[in-house]
């Protein structure tokens, strides 16, 4: 397919000073929270998205010094939340080894880990030719940072020339406030900015700006590749680029409020039974935005809201079948999570005004006004003073980060008003009930996860008899008694852990089912 893109781009950036190869890790006080607001969209789903909430928090200013925070914790799923600041490239970036990490050179490389978050500060972050890496991994946040001239072919290579890509069972990320560009299209050694494959599900790309690149992303590999899926694009500027924005392959996509301009060759590229909502985005001044293009395996669309303003549709023919010039649905789509829409004749202002890296974190506030949504405040880096008394901790609450909280629940019948997620939601007024004296409620995670310690709480004025813990995987009973404790169990690796109530008198009020490394 013909690249057009390095014929087409705008003023370049001014070049950034290089970082110097040695980077900072300074560990800092945990904070519940490093990102302003939460996740959107897709990333809701499947328990949600919090990175590194809860966890340390570090600062690195070289791609080594991430290594270095990834390897450094107490395993690979510890949470933590990495501050990046300068700009991060080969020549400071190398592979660090430990039990809770596995990484490699040349690549900021998050693979077989999980609860982190990536979040540029200061006076920003920016991944020079060196992109990010996410492979067997989940709930993972990158925020306002900046990926670019990430290349595939010439040198330096980095991350098959993706700016960044996922592949190989990544569940849960977040990405927003980014800066995905290159320099041109895959003759000039480029390839996508934002690509997903390999079951890839549960992401959400926002408030970002992907620009000057042959390629946007795709979402599959291969028209037999549709194991992905459950995506959501909102408020993104793509600018400047040939084709796939998204390519979609199998699965489901949600865009909403982005800003299109200058799509050189197509746009959304929905195709092999994919299906992609469409609402209220503002199309400029490109070709093709929309429908299934260099193939004949069909995709959908349901289309709403959206603002056509000075598109060139091709004919159609066996495998070009351009939505336009009057966009309307072939399809429908279930959106399972609450949004608001801005009016698509307000997109381009509100995108300007908050897309991208270094724009103080600002969204939308959904009456097309920016916003700065309520942030925790960015812990500073502290020496423990000897003086400082030594906090005196509860007996009854395990040391680590309660692992429930990123992971999905489900169980037996439930007594009405209760919510099996209740038991994961970190708080004791809410709750799970059985229908009757007797039921189980489960924790579960995408993969395999080491438990050492249960915390059974209930909520006020409930009474709890008899109890098994159950691995969910195999059924083999871990522990067994009664009431509300904390109960230690031989470390076990699984995907699924359950509370089996045997017993009891009244109805029993589960509000936290507590699950610890050690």
């Amino acid at each position: 397919m013909r690249r057009s893109v390095a014929r087409r781009l705008y003023a370049a950036v001014a070049t950034m000073a290089v970082a110097g190869a040695t980077g900072v890790v300074m560990a800092m006080p945990q904070a519940s929270a490093a990102v302003a607001g939460g996740a959107t969209g897709y990333a809701t789903q499947n328990g949600g998205t919090t990175g590194g909430a809860g966890g340390q928090t570090v600062k690195a200013t070289t791609g080594t010094a991430i290594h270095t925070a990834l390897c450094n914790r107490a395993s690979a799923s510890t949470p933590i939340i990495i501050q990046v600041e300068g700009t991060i490239n080969h020549g400071n970036t190398a592979k660090v080894s430990g039990d809770s990490c596995n990484t490699a050179a040349g690549v900021i490389e998050l693979k077989q880990i999980s609860n982190v978050t990536i979040v540029g500060v200061g006076n920003g972050a920016v991944f020079d030719q060196l992109g990010i890496h996410i492979r067997e991994s989940s709930n993972i946040i990158i925020q306002n940072v900046t990926v670019k001239n990430v290349k595939k072919s010439g040198s330096p290579t980095s991350n098959g020339g993706d700016a960044i890509g996922m592949e190989s069972d990544v569940r849960n990320v977040w990405v927003d406030h980014a800066t995905l560009e290159a320099s041109g299209g895959e003759s000039e050694g480029f390839d996508g900015l934002f690509d997903m494959k390999d079951n890839t599900q549960y992401v959400t790309l926002s408030y970002s700006t992907l620009r000057n690149s042959g390629r946007g992303g795709l979402i599959g590999s291969s028209e037999t590749e549709l194991s992905n899926g459950f995506v959501t694009f909102h408020h993104n500027l793509y600018e400047n680029l040939d084709s796939r924005t998204p390519l979609l392959r199998g699965g489901t996509a949600h865009i909403y409020n982005n800003y299109y301009v200058k799509l050189n060759e197509s746009g959304i590229n929905s195709r092999a039974g994919a299906k992609a909502k469409v609402d209220n985005n503002y199309f400029k001044d490109s070709k093709d935005v929309l429908g299934t293009f260099y193939t004949d395996a069909a995709g959908y669309w349901q289309v709403s809201g959206n603002t056509f303003d000075n598109i060139t549709w091709s004919a159609k023919s066996s495998e070009n079948n351009p939505a336009g010039p009057n966009p309307t649905s072939n399809t429908s789509v279930s959106i399972p999570y609450a949004y608001t829409l801005d009016d698509a004749s307000c997109v381009p202002s509100i995108v300007a005004a908050t897309a991208g890296a270094n724009k103080g974190l600002k969204v939308s506030d959904g009456s097309c006004t920016p916003t700065t949504p309520t942030q925790t405040p960015t812990p500073t880096p502290t020496t423990p003073n000897p003086t400082d008394p030594t906090p005196t901790p509860d007996p009854t609450q395990p040391s680590g980060t309660n692992l429930s909280l990123t992971a999905g629940a489900d169980g037996s019948s439930k007594a009405s008003g209760t919510s099996y997620g209740n038991v994961r939601d970190g708080s004791l007024s809410t709750y799970w009930s059985p229908s009757g004296s007797t039921g189980s409620v489960s924790v579960k995670w995408g993969s395999a996860t080491s438990v050492a310690k249960v915390g059974i709480r209930t909520a006020s004025g409930s009474t709890l008899g008899s109890w098994r813990i159950l691995n969910g995987d195999t059924g083999a009973v871990l522990a067994t008694g009664s009431g509300a404790k904390v109960v230690s169990i031989s470390k076990t690796s699984l995907k699924k852990l359950t509370l089996d109530i045997t017993s009891t008198s009244g109805t029993p009020k589960i509000a936290e089912l507590e699950t610890y490394a050690g």
